[in-house]
């Protein structure tokens, strides 16, 4: 097979995809998908979003009186007046899909992979180009403007891989995302929103002045050496800090290959990844070296290994973050799979009370490695103890608005 640009080369199986979503009637497609995931188990999406939502925690019992509600400063005038804005060029056969309860369960309907439950939110590819222009200044004027600039480039480089392979021209492409309101966009009541689809999945919750922006899925099937270089040689000035015993502690498995690995840990869906789509109540106890074991040095390097997950988070949003964060530092946790090389593909997990990062390089779904490779890669940033999709501020919110209820 002839190398196409970089190196990369397309699988010659043609997958059963239509609009984002597997086209179940496409036979040989869907037998395709399914040889392609063979043993891994697909995500419990649409059977675990019905659950009671507890979030990610260490042992089934949320950390209580972590998070508090709060002006933090966040941009919610400007994105209530785009909200508003996107809401006036819709029809009203659109506005009744692209807005749903602030409580609503598709909040937790999600997926990096493509769709195999029922789709909810307005398509951007298919709205008018002033409708979809007026969804993504929504999404702009909630987060940073380099926040931006990455979920614009991972959008990108979806129909950049679209070119490459040559195929899916209604699923790889740059505008097949699928966007949802969720309450009415206001100052001071709860709403949010929830972009969705192939390498990106950000959920934006505003209560007043504070935003919450977990869970995030960002990644891109190539090129994302450069796109998440400052997350990965953040990650390895960490690592290289560390003396033997302490890389000792930190590492869970020293290769990232298939056979090396357990099963749940070399699936070609998750990866390495424990806190992707349909786990938001994993039970996903502390692994590797803690941060009360490190220098003062070295706990800083560990903070800023955090910084790129902050930084789709506006400026004073993400002030608060940190400092969130930083509290939490001694019970801090990373582990580490892979080798020591800076050239090739890993894993490494950041996991306290108040977040839990993954990285992860990936085998292809489009291009045929099918060992990770770090121009493959996945991140997700979540809140752990019942903080994803502002959980735990939404009910102390309610709680205040309504004492004796």
């Amino acid at each position: 097979m002839t190398d196409l640009q970089g190196g990369y080369r397309p699988r010659t199986e043609r997958l059963a995809l239509k609009r984002g979503t597997v086209d179940f009637s496409d036979d040989p497609g869907v037998a395709a998908i399914m040889k392609l995931v063979g043993d891994a188990e697909l995500p419990p999406v649409a059977e675990t979003a019905g659950e009671p939502f507890v979030g990610i925690t260490t042992d089934g019992q949320p950390v209580t009186d972590l998070f508090t509600l709060t002006d933090e400063g966040a941009p919610t005038e400007q994105a209530v007046h785009n909200a508003l804005g996107y809401l006036g060029l819709l029809t009203a056969a659109q506005q009744a899909i692209a807005v749903l309860p602030v409580d609503a369960t598709e909040w937790r309907v999600w997926s990096n992979a493509f769709l195999t439950f029922p789709e909810h939110g307005l398509l951007l590819q298919e709205l008018p180009r002033p409708a979809r222009e007026a969804a993504l200044s929504v999404i702009e004027a909630t987060v940073s403007p380099e926040g931006y600039e990455l979920l614009r480039e991972a959008m990108r480089l979806n129909a950049d891989l679209g070119k490459l392979v040559g195929k899916y021209p209604d699923t790889l492409t740059e505008y097949c995302y699928r966007f949802t309101l969720f309450g009415e966009p206001s100052l001071r009541q709860p709403w949010g929103w929830q972009l969705a689809g192939h390498h990106i999945d950000l959920h934006a919750v505003f209560i007043g002045g504070q935003l919450v922006l977990t869970p995030t899925f960002l990644g891109v099937e190539f090129g994302g050496e450069a796109v998440f270089g400052d997350h990965r040689e953040r990650a390895r000035e960490f690592m290289d800090s560390l003396s033997a015993p302490q890389r000792d502690q930190a590492l869970l498995y020293g290769s990232m290959l298939s056979a090396d690995l357990p099963p749940e840990l070399s699936g070609i869906v998750d990866g390495r990844h424990r806190a992707a789509a349909g786990r938001d109540n994993r039970v996903l106890p502390y692994v590797g070296l803690a941060g009360d074991r490190l220098t003062p040095g070295q706990r800083e390097l560990l903070l800023s290994l955090t910084d790129p997950y902050l930084e789709t988070l506006p400026p004073e949003p993400r002030a608060h973050r940190r400092n969130q964060i930083e509290r939490f530092l001694d019970d801090t946790h990373l582990g580490w799979i892979g080798t020591w090389d800076p050239r090739a593909p890993f894993y490494y997990r950041v996991h306290s009370p108040v977040v839990l990062i993954e990285y992860d390089n990936h085998a292809g779904i489009f291009l045929d490695n099918d060992e990770p490779e770090p121009y493959h890669v996945h991140t997700i940033v979540r809140t752990p103890n019942g903080g994803d999709y502002g959980k735990d501020l939404l009910r102390q919110h309610y709680a205040h608005q309504h004492p004796h209820t």
